[in-house]
């Protein structure tokens, strides 16, 4: 089962997209916070997930910078990255190393389509 981490901090808008992920089969697990990119990191490594859906706004921290930290990870190597923002970052996102940018709020349809085409 491919195994998608949500990088987001508004309770309700995770809650919605890991029943949406979920019901297309993918298995979803939780981003735990935090203030320190390296938590972030660590996190991702323990979990290794095929994708990354992550918010550029963090409440403490910036998806561009966790995007930099863990491309430099060697144990996150080959982890795609899907970038979501409110502010349409598209270049920014790709300059950046991501996989891909989807600008919010986005229907459910253009999400999955979105995954399917990166992994």
């Amino acid at each position: 089962m491919t195994k998608l981490m949500v990088i987001e901090d508004d309770a309700n808008m995770f809650s919605l997209l890991q029943m949406l992920l979920e019901f297309e089969g993918y298995e979803v697990v939780l981003w735990e916070g935090g203030e320190h990119i390296q938590d972030t990191v660590n996190s991702l490594c323990q979990e290794k997930p095929d994708l990354i859906l992550m918010d550029v706004h963090l409440r403490h921290l910036n998806g561009f910078d966790v995007l930099q930290s863990l491309r430099e990870e060697p144990e996150l190597d080959g982890v795609k990255v899907l970038i979501a923002s409110g502010v349409d970052m598209t270049d920014r996102s790709r300059q950046a190393g991501a996989d891909g940018f989807i600008l919010k709020p986005f229907m459910p349809d253009e999400l999955i389509d979105k995954i399917q085409k990166i992994l």
